[in-house]
């Protein structure tokens, strides 16, 4: 059985790399954009969407306004961009808006904006795998029923991918990206050319009477609020400098302003068209772009070439927050944040715990909203802006201590970015409060609450272990017990062992059938090997309870008492002869690992193989130990 799961392991992930690998593993510009920029360009599947549906209350009026929101984005997203290239330089070691937060804010911000990138990196899969699922299903109506488990078997795929190493899945999402980005120029050129020379088109909707006044600027702020979903991502090659090849920064910095600018001019470039083409949209409607590819391509090979590379882009995006999930979650773990097995490399020297709990979470969201984009939306970029106002800001604070040359400057441009997403931030959860924003306002200090209440079990561990050596170490009296339930090979192996740990032995025999402990009783006297045999009666057949009891009472018996049990245990040669037998060794163990001053060691028996504790006493020989002795 073990290797049979040795191979299979290895089909799916990949034989296990040296540490010293680590090095060769780092990421050109070429693939890094591929790997940390996909959530960021392909948001530009369902940002220009998001927009005319909330917009849709006008009608024809929506295309009026669907431009002019693109391009207040667009600006902002430029500013952002800015302020992250500085961040890239000032932080080389990545880390992102925890790491700048928590050095110049304080811990608890550096906490909060843990905990909204923690939710975000969630959302990311979720969002991006159900708009991709969506892509699909624009062409193929048909395969709406199976959304759910299409997004399963996505985040399925994602996480083999991503466990296989960062080499790996940049080398595997960089040509569905490249297709994409191809793709999307073809549209875009393509679209423009046809538009030259002919009049916008007016779709044919219904006229409705537009809100006024209040009620229609915050439909406007709404429209705009779910639009900034297109800068979900951007905060990613910050986060993840330490990925990149040497320079680092140098080339952080390089894709960082490729992804700005493929992300402005394709998001501008899609809300143009839009309004050109007079497009409508409506909830599990078709999305723009399957609109688009339809009017720029016809029904031939380009339009399901922009539908299958716009899928492959979407669900490869939710990569992103594979790659920065874990490696936030290894960082969070070496501050004792949050659970230290997150802070681990696996066989490929990927951060193997944090993408299995990525992708379970993200799998337990995907099922609750039953892979509905629109439901995850109001979800989505709040906790995104939460971070790129604390990250600013520390920024800020950042520049007025070290006061590099140019800081001046450096700083007032933070300090805009910090303002600008800030006020962003408000509108974010001030327009989606009542349709999904609430939970994420919920979530994000309940994560803060967890991340503190597992520091502290951290400091309190670190308090209760602490050792100064200063202390006299006492020998204790050492009683060795040994379940027995016979007379066995497996016996006689415990029992060797036993011997050699301790000169207070003792054989523990639990009673449930009389008649089977006379029988126990005789053949012990025969062995005669000078371990006392103490029977342990039991009224209800249990074997752990008066085993428990037993040896908490020798604990009892002196202070400082130490009592080792050592359990013979009985290994089968075949996987399937596991099944043929009873745990008991296992449940043995299990009840004593939470009992002060008591040491558990089993002993295995190896069936098949040659023992590897030497039998010196065997059974047919000690039966006849007493004739011998009358002879």
């Amino acid at each position: 059985m073990a290797s049979l799961a040795t191979y299979l392991k290895r089909l799916l992930f990949g034989r296990p790399l040296a540490s010293e690998r680590l090095e060769h593993e780092r990421l050109g510009k070429i693939t890094a954009l591929a790997v940390l920029s996909s959530d960021a360009i392909s948001s530009v599947a369902y940002a220009t969407d998001q927009i005319l549906i909330v917009l849709a209350v006008l009608g024809a009026m929506s295309l009026q306004y669907v431009v002019p929101i693109s391009g207040v984005i667009v600006g902002l997203l430029v500013l952002v961009g800015l302020s992250y290239r500085q961040t890239i330089f000032a932080y080389p070691g990545g880390g992102g808006s925890y790491t700048v937060a928590r050095e110049n804010l304080g811990v608890m911000p550096g906490l909060v904006a843990a905990a909204a990138l923690l939710t975000d990196y969630i959302l990311t899969v979720s969002v991006s795998i159900a708009s991709g699922v969506d892509a699909i299903i624009s062409a193929y109506p048909s395969v709406n029923v199976h959304r759910v488990t299409f997004c399963i078997v996505a985040a399925l795929l994602l996480m083999v991918v991503n466990l296989r190493g960062v080499r790996e899945s940049g080398a595997a999402f960089r040509v569905p990206t490249y297709a994409f980005i191809f793709m999307m120029f073809a549209l875009i050129i393509a679209g423009g050319l046809r538009s030259i020379g002919h009049p916008a088109i007016v779709p044919a909707v219904p006229p409705v009477a537009p809100p006024m006044g209040f009620a229609f600027a915050i439909l406007l702020l709404r429209a705009f609020s779910e639009g900034c979903s297109a800068m979900t991502g951007t905060e990613a090659i910050s986060n993840g400098v330490m990925v990149f090849k040497a320079p680092a920064s140098k080339n952080a910095a390089t894709t960082l302003v490729w992804m700005v600018s493929l992300l402005a001019l394709f998001f501008m470039g899609t809300s143009i068209l839009a309004h050109h083409y007079g497009l409508v949209v409506s909830p599990l409607g078709e999305t723009v772009l399957s609109q688009l590819g339809h009017r720029v391509f016809g029904d031939g090979f380009g339009y399901y070439a922009l539908q299958y590379s716009t899928f492959a882009v979407l669900v490869l995006a939710a990569n992103t927050a594979f790659a920065d999930f874990p490696r936030l979650g290894s960082i969070l773990a070496n501050d004792r944040f949050m659970p230290r097995q997150l802070a681990a490399r696996g066989d490929r020297l990927a951060f193997s715990n944090g993408i299995v709990t990525l992708a379970a979470l993200a799998i337990i969201l995907m099922v609750i909203f039953r892979g509905n984009t629109n439901a995850l939306i109001p979800l989505y970029a709040v906790g995104v802006f939460v971070c790129f106002t604390l990250s600013q800001a520390g920024m800020v604070v950042h520049w007025f201590k070290c006061k590099d040359p140019g800081w001046q400057w450096r700083a007032a441009l933070n300090g805009l970015g910090a303002a600008a997403t800030g006020v962003v931030s408000i509108i974010q959860v001030w327009t989606k409060f009542t349709t999904g924003a609430w939970i994420v306002v919920l979530i994000i200090p309940s994560l803060v609450f967890m991340l503190v209440a597992i520091h502290r079990h951290y400091v309190r561990f670190a308090e209760a272990i602490k050792f100064d050596g200063r202390s006299v170490i006492q020998p204790l009296r050492h009683v060795v017990v040994v379940p027995i339930n016979g007379i066995s090979k497996a016996t006689a192996g415990a029992l060797v062992y036993a011997t050699t740990i301790s000169d207070d032995v003792r054989a523990v025999y639990v009673e449930v059938d009389p008649k089977v402990t006379e029988a126990v009783r005789r053949e012990w006297e025969q062995w005669d090997i000078g371990v006392d045999l103490v029977v342990v009666p039991s009224p209800y057949r249990s074997i752990i309870r008066p085993l428990v009891k037993y040896v908490d009472e020798l604990r009892c018996d002196t202070v400082g008492e130490l009592v080792s049990v050592v359990v013979p245990e009985i290994v089968p040669k075949h996987w399937w002869e596991h099944l043929l037998h009873n745990k008991t060794a296992l449940y043995i163990r299990t009840a004593f690992l939470f009992r002060p001053n008591v040491v558990v060691v089993a002993v295995p028996f190896h069936l098949g193989k040659a023992a590897r504790i030497r039998d010196l006493i065997h059974h047919d020989e000690m039966l006849d130990e007493p004739e011998a002795a009358a002879s």
